[in-house]
């Protein structure tokens, strides 16, 4: 007898399979990520063919198959339509299924990080205008969050080699703060112009005779192995960092959303996001795209 089980999941990613199915991707809140084939949704008169398309939310019946499970049933309970409807909102939601994609497991529950998807899909479709820097301003929101569940909070209220609380300036237009991907966060520039001039100054006096080459190979890998001069990523200004660091309040949408600081903190989180999963995010192309083409009616 077929074994076949039940679970609640929105779909993240679907490819054709034979003639006329779709192998559907799905986080769902009682197994995580799993996939399963959706038999003959590709038929125009098929009732798995819109529930079986992206960020449909579907009650499922999935019957257990020996390589592949099969969907047999679906009850769709929610999907967003507004998101095909706007194309920075569709690339903005495919980003942050493919972040999900990537730290979502298999054969666990993951409700948080199903429930965290359905909410700022839902805030994307919501949004009224097509500003570009307000689709920027809710992709950094989701993205930081998503970085949160998984642990992986860059560190942006103290200084990564210090330890001192960093505060913006902004009475100062040249005030600037480091960040480090490798390091984890924020980098006093001073603390680092600092830990760069100690190290230069412990570096062993070397002679260039010719009888000292091999001493010098020596003492140069012993010197590079032992320091620890973080690698600077990237320059923050004021605004910059200060919506860094309020990026967990909502508030921050609304107070900030036409800033065009917001392109810097995106670029800034993509970096950190690809460095700590190891894969890039594919779908950011199309973000840039449509930042490049909406960008001159949003200044």
């Amino acid at each position: 007898m077929t074994k076949t089980y039940q679970a609640t999941g929105i779909n993240l990613k679907a490819q054709a399979l034979g003639e006329s199915d779709r192998l559907v991707t799905i986080l769902t809140r009682e197994f995580g990520l799993m996939r399963a084939v959706a038999p003959g949704s590709r038929k125009h008169n098929s009732s798995l063919g819109g529930r079986s398309g992206m960020f449909v939310v579907n009650e499922l019946l999935i019957a257990k198959g020996r390589s592949l499970d099969k969907i047999t049933q679906a009850q769709t309970v929610k999907s967003y339509p507004g998101l095909a409807k706007d194309l920075g909102k569709l690339a903005a939601s495919q980003y942050l299924a493919e972040i999900v994609l990537y730290q979502a497991l298999s054969e666990q529950p993951q409700e948080e990080l199903y429930e965290l998807l359905n909410e700022h899909l839902s805030r994307l479709e919501a949004l009224p205008s097509k500003n570009a820097f307000d689709v920027l301003a809710h992709l950094s929101h989701g993205v930081f969050h998503f970085l949160a569940l998984a642990g992986l909070t860059p560190e942006v209220q103290v200084c990564c080699l210090s330890g001192r609380s960093v505060i913006p300036d902004f009475t100062d237009p040249n005030w600037h703060v480091g960040f480090s991907i490798p390091t984890g966060g924020t980098v006093c520039l001073s603390a680092w112009e600092q830990l760069k001039q100690e190290m230069r100054q412990n570096l062993p006096h070397r002679s260039h005779s010719p009888a000292t080459v091999k001493e010098k190979a020596s003492s140069y890998q012993t010197v590079i192995h032992r320091q620890e001069i973080p690698v600077i990523s990237s320059r923050l200004n004021a605004t910059e960092l200060a919506i860094l660091q309020h990026l967990s309040q909502p508030e921050i949408i609304q107070d900030a959303a036409r800033n065009d600081a917001w392109l810097s903190v995106e670029q800034i989180l993509r970096s950190y996001a690809q460095y700590h999963f190891g894969r890039p995010i594919r779908s950011a192309a199309l973000i840039d795209s449509y930042f490049a083409a909406n960008h001159d009616a949003t200044v």
